[in-house]
């Protein structure tokens, strides 16, 4: 990777990703980081990028990935070699209030951006088109729910539950026919439930741990017995970057972080964990907050990943147990306070969402 267009940077995991790429000594290229900035894309997740690489490595334009003509604009100027397309909407509750916002930008985005990709990838010299990869980031959710025995394989069939999934699902079919008929080199990869630094909100883990800080009630869908696999961020963006400089074009590769555990569970576990460091003020454990609410429509049970195929091939393992993650995770929300206030206080504030069933 040289010249790279990050588009959803400023969100999550792409923020982590563009960091990653920044800290690895062994990269001397730019990133451009397109980003519609929706209520959970915030620069703030890049001001030491910004400061330290801004106007000579590290270039920013605010975009939705459906405008084509100026997404073009961007290709023919700064000459990518890589795309690695974040941008999405991404939260099941969410979709549940407004699915019509996810089929826009996960299905005509992912569309639109793979077509100016393509036009653009048309016209590079074929030494150039021998190193171009279009990555494209999923979720295990596109596969449905599982039992309580099996894993999500690349090979398992599509049956996502919620307009989010259905949304993503969609999409991945996008990049497959890109590859079949284009012959536009494409990766995709489907990772499990990431938490870490610079999370918006919403999601259960930060959202547990600010509610905690707050005195505010720990909401748990229904027994909280709904389990997920849970995968540090950061080595879900080290898998992402290995995947571009070593995997096959055409390839799907499952990138999980073999930690199954109940909702419940992580949330008890984030109670410990802030009953060590911060202590509620009027002394109670964090668990006394804890409040079952009714379930969402369509949760899923289950989700666990099969990473071996990544492993196997790339060699790839997480670096990170949920033990040490979910205490770095704390401890960074913990340290940033500054960066969730803003949050709070412009964008959301811990109201539950997902209730238009």
């Amino acid at each position: 990777m040289k010249n790279v267009v990050v588009t959803g940077g400023a969100g999550f995991i792409g923020a982590n990703f563009i960091h990653l790429l920044f800290e690895d000594p062994s990269f001397d290229g730019t990133v451009v980081n397109i980003d519609k900035l929706t209520y959970a894309g915030n620069p703030d997740n890049l001001t030491s990028v910004e400061q330290e690489f801004g106007q000579k490595r590290y270039f920013f334009q605010q975009l939705d990935i459906c405008d084509q003509k100026v997404l073009q604009d961007i290709f023919r100027q700064h000459r990518p070699d890589t795309i690695v397309n974040f941008a999405a909407e991404s939260h099941v509750d969410r979709s549940i209030d407004n699915p019509l916002e996810f089929i826009q930008t996960n299905v005509l985005g992912t569309g639109t951006l793979l077509y100016t990709a393509h036009k653009y990838f048309k016209e590079l010299a074929d030494a150039d088109k021998q190193s171009f990869r279009f990555h494209h980031v999923s979720t295990d959710e596109v596969y449905g729910s599982l039992g309580e025995e099996g894993l999500f394989e690349e090979s398992t069939p599509y049956d996502p539950s919620s307009p989010y999934s259905a949304s993503k699902a969609g999409s991945d079919h996008l990049v497959r026919a890109w590859k079949r008929t284009f012959g536009l080199p494409t990766l995709i990869t489907n990772c499990s439930n990431n938490y870490g630094p610079y999370q918006f909100p919403e999601k259960l883990i930060p959202l547990t741990i600010l509610n905690c800080l707050a005195g505010k009630p720990l909401p748990v869908y229904g027994q909280g017995l709904n389990v997920r696999d849970w995968l540090y961020v950061t080595d879900h963006c080290e898998a992402i970057k290995l995947v571009i400089e070593q995997g096959t074009t055409g390839e799907t590769y499952n990138i999980g972080g073999h930690n199954e555990i109940t909702n419940i569970e992580i949330v008890r576990t984030i109670c410990r964990i802030l009953d060590q460091l911060t202590p509620s003020i009027d002394g109670h454990p964090y668990e006394t907050f804890i409040t079952f609410v009714t379930d969402r429509p369509g949760h899923d049970l289950r989700y666990a990943i099969d990473a071996s195929k990544i492993s196997r091939e790339l060699g790839w393992t997480p670096r990170e147990t949920f033990a040490t993650g979910i205490r770095k995770t704390v401890q960074w929300y913990l340290d940033n306070r500054e960066w969730w206030t803003k949050i709070q206080e412009k964008k959301y504030n811990q109201e539950r969402l997902g209730l238009n069933s």
